[in-house]
């Protein structure tokens, strides 16, 4: 079955940096779009950025320029470099399967909080 499980969240300042990891496994993970979505408290889960199978990514607005999303087939892994964090980044961030509509499988999440 498949199995994903985040890594690399904490408590952090503002302007501080982050890496995330997400381990894969159960599925053809070098076939498959992975993507970081978040949810803050009290709000939905929001997409965050994707990669395609052949590297392509995508990122929201929000973080562009500050956030650099990464995988290696080799290991099954998908990584979320986070610079210049902000207080707005606060949320628990979960890796699921496939593209931004967020409807694939997702991990457990890893809480990343961002506050002086």
């Amino acid at each position: 079955q498949v199995q994903l499980v985040e890594s690399g969240g904490g408590l952090v300042q503002p302007g501080d940096s982050l890496k995330l990891s997400c381990a894969a496994s159960g599925f053809i993970f070098s076939l498959y779009s992975m993507t970081w979505g978040r949810q803050a408290p009290g709000k939905g889960l929001e997409w965050v950025s994707t990669i395609s199978s052949g590297g392509i990514t995508r990122y929201t607005d929000s973080v562009k320029g500050r956030f650099t999303i990464s995988r290696d087939n080799a290991k099954n892994t998908v990584s979320l470099q986070m610079n210049s964090l902000k207080p707005e980044d606060t949320a628990v961030y979960y890796c699921v399967t496939g593209r931004q509509d967020l409807q694939g499988e997702r991990g457990q999440g890893t809480q990343v909080t961002v506050s002086s």
